[in-house]
């Protein structure tokens, strides 16, 4: 049937439904991989984050997806599971179950799910076919006002403006920018399992995130076989298996409950080596105070005598006395040092072959690095003890040489502390800040259990016997234990690479503002998985190379750590970048702008917050990345000059900010 015609100043514009011929035409749209999306966010809540990041609920095409994707995030950000039982449950609460297909359809769903491993790009077909549709229908919009003989280039671009602001799917809802995004769960389940048993029954006994043992497990086993094992990745590139981790947490959270119990069995391993060690200590001390006797009595008689027999026992008394100053006695062992100034951790770390740890409950090491008792900041056995780079101090008084330092530092500190050390420049300017694995949790102080469950005794001493063996089979060793990467694992690895560096783009990356800590977060991630490995092969196989399966868990631990830097560098004030976005959003709400020019808005903007326009396009797209505005560049009319400025359209919600 042919279409009714139709009239007015529209009337050559076809509708989107129809064609010539008279046949429906559809929107774009895949209702697969719209049911693939929804299904996977049920059957593996863990791809949420990357489908969020991929797509909006108000990408589906069909309303029902849409109302099961948002009763989904709903449930998640509750922190409750989202299988279809619960979700029909909820939904049925809300009224929307009719709306969503009913409860069969939810379990069609599950069945329409090919691989949960490709939620990310299912989304990334349903976002694209709905851009598809919004450019159709802005377009239509445009097109139809582009009709009127009367219209001018501004009144097109305000039509553009228009049909964009009253296209529902158009304008999803911004994301807040003072808001700080939920932060992801420690994924527990990473570590191996004798280490997750003791951190998950850790966290229920004494009532705080798993995330504080969770991060702290990983400076457990660094601190084991830091400076004992190195990860060789490939070609010349070796990483050292030590690792800088800082837990942000306030104050009433049983931070050093968590910490004596992590940490008890490096001090039994430590009380162990010490008490093996007594003995040829003891010898040591008596055989160089016996050599420096018989030096100095031989010294004695060589000043006395005369003549010949005076260089006899001068050549005597010399070879005795080089024979005393060869003789050393061996420090006692050292695993765990507190509260110590920088001269303090390299002389241990000189003495120990290398090889100590940081660990503590309190964030005054970070004031000590600054000078607090010295008054001149010194960091440089903390920078090198990370990397593992040769460190040489020579001091009037002592002079110390480590050819391979690898320092781990595992700390709870309260956030105000993070804060405080992101307002010392020198501690970003050298680098000392990307140097740590950051954890934010979320406090559970007013929501704990009052008498919860115990750790399980043999849950405690699994734990406890592995660290402690673990320790001790590494402790020995001189040359490094080289833990190889495994072709599929170095696969993983490169994929993870490759995922990662577009990010690190200093220009609209995601991770650009924080280019020192994420440019080496795929080195961290290789130490990580050398530990995973090491914690897994405890009685054998260490020498077995990294499978790839580790070395995702490594990468599933890389991420959440990116994730909490990213929030704790803002906290420190790292992002200069979004604090003018948060400017030129005012600026926006102030004007009322349905669209406004690049031109027009450099000119409404302070000089002190944005001298170029340079400064005015990063922050530009930090609205846009949030949803709040949309930058269009007209295209070239083919005719000389400089090319078009963008034009910026707002979120209606900006608009009426100020009404």
């Amino acid at each position: 049937m042919t279409p009714e015609p139709a009239h007015g100043q529209y009337a050559p514009v076809v509708p989107l439904h129809s064609v010539p011929d008279g046949t429906e035409r559809m929107a774009p749209h895949d209702r697969e991989a719209e049911q693939a999306v929804v299904g996977a966010l049920m059957l593996a809540p863990g791809v949420i984050g990357d489908v969020n990041g991929s797509m909006d609920p108000a990408d589906h095409y069909v309303p029902a997806h849409e109302t099961i994707h948002r009763a989904i995030l709903a449930l998640h950000a509750q922190g409750q599971p989202v299988d279809p039982i619960t979700l029909g449950h909820h939904l049925e609460q809300t009224g929307e179950l009719v709306r969503a297909g009913g409860r069969p359809y939810l379990h069609t769903l599950i069945q329409a799910v090919p691989s949960t491993a490709n939620a990310t790009y299912y989304a990334e077909i349903v976002h694209d076919l709905a851009r598809r549709r919004r450019s159709i229908e802005v377009g239509t919009r445009i097109v139809q006002a582009g009709m009127s003989a009367e219209a001018t280039e501004d009144d097109l671009r305000e039509a553009l403006a228009l049909g964009a602001a009253t296209v529902p799917a158009a304008w999803p809802e911004p994301i807040p920018l003072d808001r700080q995004p939920k932060l992801p769960p420690f994924p527990v389940h990473a570590l191996p399992g004798w280490v997750s048993d003791f951190v998950v029954a850790l966290a229920e006994e004494t009532q705080t995130p798993v995330d504080l043992a969770g991060a702290l497990a990983l400076s457990v086993l660094a601190t084991a076989a830091g400076g004992r094992a190195v990860v060789q990745v490939r070609g010349r590139w070796r990483e050292p298996t030590n690792l800088f981790v800082v837990v942000a947490l306030g104050p009433a959270n049983r931070k050093s409950a968590v910490f004596a119990a992590m940490t008890a069995p490096l001090y039994e391993a430590e009380n162990t080596l010490v008490e093996g060690s007594n003995l040829t200590i003891v010898e040591a001390e008596v055989t160089a105070r016996m050599a420096r006797e018989a030096a100095d009595k031989a010294a004695a008689q060589a000043a006395k005598a005369e003549g010949p027999e005076r260089d006899n026992l001068v050549a005597e008394a010399i070879g005795l006395a080089q024979t005393a100053e060869s003789l050393t006695v061996p420090p006692r062992p050292r695993l765990l040092a507190d509260d110590a100034t920088p001269e303090t951790v390299t002389t241990l770390l000189a003495e120990q072959g290398g090889r100590l740890a940081v660990m503590s409950a309190e964030g005054g090491i970070f004031d000590i690095i600054a000078g607090r008792y010295s008054g001149v900041p010194n960091m440089e056995v903390f920078l090198k003890g990370h990397a593992g780079d040769r460190l040489r101090v020579d001091r009037r008084t002592r002079q110390e040489f480590i050819e391979a330092p690898a320092l781990t530092m595992g700390l709870a500190v309260q956030p105000s502390v993070l804060e405080d050390i992101g307002k010392n420049r020198g501690f970003d300017g050298r680098g000392l800040l990307a140097r740590f694995l950051y954890c934010l949790p979320e406090s559970l102080v007013g929501y704990r259990k009052i008498d919860p469950d115990p750790v399980p005794p043999a849950v405690a001493a699994a734990y406890e016997r592995n660290v402690f063996a673990l320790t001790l089979k590494l402790a020995d060793w001189t040359d490094p234990l080289v833990v190889q990467v495994g072709p599929e694992a170095d696969a993983a690895l490169v994929a993870y690479a490759e995922r990662i560096e577009p990010q690190l783009r200093a220009k609209g990356g995601r991770l650009g503002h924080i280019g020192k800590w994420a440019g080496k977060v795929i080195g961290a991630t290789a130490r990580i998985a050398g530990l995973l490995h090491l914690a897994d092969h405890i009685d054998g196989g260490t020498s077995k190379p990294i499978s790839a399966a580790t070395m995702q868990s490594a990468i599933e631990l890389a991420d959440y750590f990116t994730a909490h830097a990213l929030s704790v560098f803002d906290l420190m004030g790292a992002d200069a970048t979004l604090a003018r976005a948060r400017t030129l959003l005012s600026v926006l709400e102030d004007n009322g702008w349905e669209s406004v020019s690049r031109r027009d808005l450099f000119s409404k903007v302070s000089r002190s917050a944005f001298p170029t326009v340079a400064e005015l396009e990063p922050a530009a797209a930090v609205l846009e990345d949030h949803g709040y505005i949309r930058i269009e560049t007209p295209p070239r009319t083919g005719k000389r000059g400089r090319p078009p400025a963008p034009r910026y359209f707002i979120h209606p919600c900006v608009r009426g900010a100020q009404a």
